[in-house]
């Protein structure tokens, strides 16, 4: 299943099924039929539980700030054996869970890279999400570096009124008190060449976080997930790092973010042109702290790394030609696959022992 795009989806077939103009001329009890057998299957389905042990990795968002049909705000879901981790949360990522078949009520615990907002935007829907889906009893455990402290806190504080309502609403023994809202899990801000410790599971599941550069954000980590003989390595945003590199060294799959710079100061041109200086700037901008495709892949090589993922994709791509420009020269450095990530992009690593 490496490297397939996860579009079995029975929700969206019948979305699909039910705008068609067959379906305009099905009969209103085959119609509902259809759609309560979608409804049976979708609520019972878990894609990427069915999947053998190993470690497998599913965009549940692909894309930047920028606006894009294909990719949603950052969002990594990794299944590591039977663990569910969530990294980063961005905008409708915790939705794009449900529409690839993923139970969002098994997710463990989720791990951010960095505040930067479309890292964090989703991650109050998720936490209402897992808590209801699953009745959750404890709070949606969060990771990351010592700012997300004052972040959790924050969303809180916003969700609180909220999770009155529901409460009141459905009833302890449908949404539990105990389970709403996040609990922030800091850790100290790796040093150096450091791989700090994040969290391990009884069953050999390990994570660890190390420090990339995202200047001026000074909180920035990128993560390693080892589980039995597989292994990857989340570069968070970052420019072309060293640290990456090092904890990248040997493993599966390197899931890294990439920028366009040709297409960025295009756009940046554009906007100059038509007098709009605050999007030139802003375009001009983001070159400093992102990589490109190709320093994607040289770290990649760098790493021996056995494919590449890329991810936090920026400036949209909405065409064939524009995805061949932005990958440009990056298979003259890079040998292994290189997979241009979309919502949905699905890599299997299948455990061989």
């Amino acid at each position: 299943m490496s490297d397939n795009r996860v579009r079995r989806f029975l929700t969206a077939t019948t979305a699909r099924l039910i705008s068609s103009r067959l379906a305009a001329r099905l009969p209103e009890r085959m119609t509902l039929r259809l759609l309560e057998r979608a409804i049976t299957v979708g609520m019972t389905r878990d894609d990427l539980a069915a999947l053998p042990d190993g470690i497998h990795v599913l965009l549940c968002g692909a894309g930047s700030p920028l606006p894009d049909i294909k990719r949603s705000g950052p969002c990594v879901a990794v299944q590591a054996g039977p663990h569910l981790f969530v990294f980063d949360a961005g905008a409708n990522g915790a939705r794009n869970l449900s529409r690839f078949s993923v139970n969002v009520g098994r997710v463990e615990a989720v791990l951010l890279t960095h505040a930067h907002s479309d890292h964090i935007d989703g991650l109050g829907e998720l936490g209402v999400l897992r808590w209801a889906n699953a009745a959750a009893d404890r709070p949606l455990t969060v990771h990351g570096p010592p700012v997300l402290a004052e972040v959790v806190a924050g969303f809180n504080r916003a969700y609180a009124p909220d999770a009155g309502y529901r409460i009141e609403h459905h009833g302890p023994d449908v949404v539990p008190p105990s389970g709403a809202g996040l609990d922030a899990a800091p850790f100290p801000l790796p040093t150096d060449a450091e791989l700090h410790p994040v969290l391990e599971t009884a069953d050999g599941v390990r994570i660890g976080a190390f420090a990339v550069t995202h200047d001026p954000v000074s909180e920035a980590v990128g993560y390693r997930i080892d589980y039995r003989d597989r292994s990857v390595v989340l570069s968070g945003d970052t420019t072309k790092s060293a640290n990456v590199i090092r904890h990248a060294q040997g493993v599966d799959l390197l899931v890294h973010e990439a920028l366009g710079k040709q297409l960025t100061r295009q756009i940046a041109g554009a906007a100059r042109a038509v007098g709009n200086t605050r999007a030139a700037a802003i375009m001009s901008d983001i070159e400093s702290y992102h990589a490109t495709p190709q320093e994607a892949a040289e770290a990649a090589a760098e790493a021996g790394a056995g494919q590449l993922l890329l991810y936090h994709i920026a400036p949209p791509l909405p065409l064939p030609a524009l995805e061949r420009l932005f990958l440009k020269g990056a298979a003259e450095v890079f040998s292994g696959k290189i997979t241009l990530g979309a919502d949905g992009t699905l890599i299997s690593l299948p455990s061989q022992q």
